[in-house]
């Protein structure tokens, strides 16, 4: 029996950071995306999406479990993957994502894949910093990076 495939879905979900649309594709996550249009909906995925992002900011969540299915080249994949390995509320320079991928000299490949991360907050792509401790630019907006660094650091 031939698998079906699930439509394009997509939800708009208010946060204390601003308006996040989640778009769901194929039984997963597939974009986060800062600002939207007040849409929705139905997906199960997405249900389950937007109940995490709410257990995140209710601090009740560190770590999601969604099914995420970013789409990149092979390079980006592995440096969002690293990326997610970042434990809640710490940080990681850019150079210690390049040397965890083996590839000391990567910094700037590293830093052009994570500001293209369709799924900011799944893949925390806001704990990656600049070596000096900067930091450094966020789809989100800087106020929002210092925010959601702020609200993990202090739990």
């Amino acid at each position: 029996m031939e698998k079906t495939r699930d439509k394009l879905a997509c939800r708009f979900v208010e946060t204390p950071i601003g308006p996040v649309t989640l778009v769901a594709d194929d039984g997963a996550l597939i974009e986060a995306r800062f600002g939207g249009f007040p849409i929705s909906h139905e997906s199960a995925v997405l249900d389950q999406a937007e109940r995490e992002l709410r257990e995140y900011f209710l601090r009740e969540r560190r770590a999601f479990d969604v099914p995420l299915a970013p789409r990149g080249t092979p390079f980006q994949l592995s440096v969002w993957e690293e990326v997610r390995r970042i434990p809640y509320g710490e940080t990681r320079a850019y150079i210690d994502i390049a040397r965890a991928l083996g590839n000391e000299k990567a910094c700037r490949a590293v830093g052009r894949a994570n500001n293209r991360n369709p799924l900011p907050l799944f893949v925390p792509c806001h704990r990656v910093i600049g070596r000096d401790g900067s930091l450094v630019g966020y789809a989100g907006g800087m106020a929002a990076k210092k925010w959601l660094l702020r609200m993990e650091q202090e739990q």
